[in-house]
């Protein structure tokens, strides 16, 4: 995999929306937006490593993070290898990682953070009906029980949001995760196009 992928991250509590304004942004040329938990949601659950991963997600706990960063890695390769990511003309929008303090350092020589995008939501209240509404829109088990939500916060304030002090203060940019879609994506597209102008290339070559 190339070096030091030029990349915008997407951070915040479970339920902040980082999903939904990844997959906008995303469909944007030069945007590719990678969202670790559905990487992991697309695996096979028969095979081993989706077993391995229904064991954690299910309980509201995080995959461990060898095993989170070498998968992603090789999710990351065949996205070049595919095509679907060009690193010398996208900027990769990651999402659900690093999710821990020791996946930062892991990926500290692969990946370089241009802005951190905060997401900011101080009601858990909301975040559980959030994430409880999406369980049944999306058919996704791990965000139906209150109390594996409540714990994934929880994990959360634990393990990930110490990772924002891993990064240079002057790149992080916090945003209100409530209020109109449209508004809270000017407010991203606003912080993060001053470092996406130097990083993509212009698919219209102008």
């Amino acid at each position: 995999m190339p070096e030091r992928l030029k990349t915008i991250l997407l951070f915040g509590q479970p339920g902040v929306g980082k999903g939904t304004q990844g997959t906008i942004i995303g469909s944007v040329p030069g945007f590719v937006h990678l969202a670790t938990g559905d990487m992991f949601r697309g695996l096979d659950r028969e095979s081993e490593l989706g077993q391995e991963f229904l064991k954690y997600s299910t309980q509201g706990l995080l995959v461990p993070d060898e095993l989170t960063c070498r998968f992603w890695q090789q999710y990351v390769q065949g996205l070049i290898d595919t095509n679907k990511y060009k690193p010398d003309s996208d900027l990769l929008l990651l999402d659900g990682i690093p999710r821990s303090v020791e996946q930062a350092r892991i990926l500290k020589d692969h990946i370089e953070v241009l802005r951190v995008i905060h997401l900011v939501c101080k009601d858990s209240d909301s975040l559980v009906t959030r994430m409880k509404k999406r369980a049944e829109q999306q058919n996704r088990p791990d965000d139906a029980d209150e109390e594996v939500i409540r714990r994934r916060i929880q994990v959360y304030q634990d393990e990930t949001r110490p990772v924002l002090d891993h990064y240079d203060a002057s790149k992080i940019v916090e945003i209100d995760a409530i209020g109109l879609p449209g508004d809270i994506l000017q407010n991203i597209l606003n912080a993060i196009m001053p470092a996406a102008k130097g990083a993509i290339r212009n698919p219209f070559g102008n």
